[in-house]
Order: C-alpha cells, then sequence, then structure tokens
C-alpha cells in the first residue's frame, strides 16, 4: 500500500533523486528521462479520456494503470537483483503487450485499410490521441536507447511499441471509424 503523507523531501534539491532500488541517479539520467517520458504519455492519456466514450475511456484507464506499471519497473533496474529487495518490483509482462495487440485487432476489423497517410485532427478525441502516440514513440526512443547502456525490461520496450500502434488505430476508431480521418495532402499537389 502506497502512503503519501509529505509531498515535498527535499532529498533532490541538488539534482538528484532516487531509484526504486535506493540508487541516487542525476535527474537528467537517461533513465529518469525515460520513465519521466512514460509519465508524460500517461498524462496526455488522462486528456485523452476527458474525451472518450466509456468502452474506450476503461481501455485508457487500463493503459494509464499499465503505465504506472512500466514506470516502477523502469525506476528499478537490474531485474537479476530482484530477488534481493525487500519488496517484490513490478515488471511489464507479455500479457499486457497481448492484451493491446488484441485490442488493436479488434478496432482494425472496424476500419478500411488506409490509402493515405493521415494526419493528426478530425474530433477532439482522435486529436488527443495523436498527442499521446507522439509522446508513446519518444518515451519508445528514450527506453531503446536506455537499453543501449543499462538494463531494461525488453517488455517495457515491446509494451510501448505496440501502445504507440494502439494509440494511432484508437485515433482512427475516434473520427468515426476513420471516415473522418484528415488525409495527408502532399505538397505538389495542393496547387498553390
Amino acid at each position: 500500500m502506497v502512503v503519501l503523507s509529505k509531498i515535498y523531501t527535499k532529498t533532490g534539491d541538488a539534482g538528484e533523486t532516487a531509484l526504486g532500488n535506493g540508487a541516487r541517479v542525476a535527474k537528467h539520467s537517461l533513465r529518469v528521462s525515460a520513465y519521466g517520458t512514460v509519465d508524460e504519455t500517461n498524462a496526455t492519456v488522462g486528456l485523452a479520456r476527458l474525451h472518450a466514450p466509456a468502452e474506450m475511456d476503461a481501455a485508457l484507464a487500463r493503459i494509464s494503470n499499465d503505465l504506472f506499471d512500466l514506470g516502477a519497473d523502469l525506476c528499478t533496474p537490474n531485474r537479476h537483483m530482484d530477488e534481493g529487495l525487500p519488496y517484490t518490483p513490478l515488471r511489464m509482462i507479455e500479457p499486457q503487450t497481448l492484451r493491446l495487440e488484441a485490442e488493436i485487432d479488434a478496432m482494425n476489423a472496424l476500419l478500411q485499410p488506409l490509402r493515405s497517410f493521415i494526419l493528426p485532427g478530425g474530433s477532439p478525441l482522435a486529436a488527443h490521441l495523436h498527442l499521446c502516440r507522439t509522446v508513446c514513440r519518444r518515451a519508445e526512443r528514450l527506453v531503446v536507447e536506455a537499453a543501449t547502456m543499462e538494463d531494461v525490461n525488453p517488455e517495457a520496450v515491446k509494451y510501448l511499441n505496440r501502445l504507440s500502434d494502439w494509440f494511432f488505430v484508437a485515433g482512427r476508431i475516434a473520427n468515426e471509424n476513420g471516415t473522418k480521418d484528415v488525409l495527408w495532402v502532399p505538397g505538389l499537389t495542393r496547387g498553390g
């Protein structure tokens, strides 16, 4: 159980923060940037939920919880040392990614194939889901980069990769199953 009785601790005033295993690192470290961007992704999910009908809101709520799990996973390095910790760290697991894949497949079955790239926009929900997608892609890039230098759960990378696809397809669903998608018009064909 989490109990937060005091929000500020002053322990980060010198530019460091504690990881889940107690290690202190610079707030600008790649790992902290990665899980911070996962948190930013989660904040954009909160904005999207303001516009979501019940079924999509429920899916976004599950994703929001997954993103919190992902942040917890990323802030606790050294998976091979999990047994030595006084608690069981949260780790992303394959069923979370598989759930996204099943949801993508179900949404995609409602859509016509794309014949053009689409632009962010259309409905307010679609625009917010595209924001979710782009912030998620940035989080994925940071997690992938962090994984080249230190221990990162491979399921975290898979989840973020699939999640950005989920946001894209959900954005099309939010645009009346793709019928109100905003299509890209290449510069040469705009004429003027």
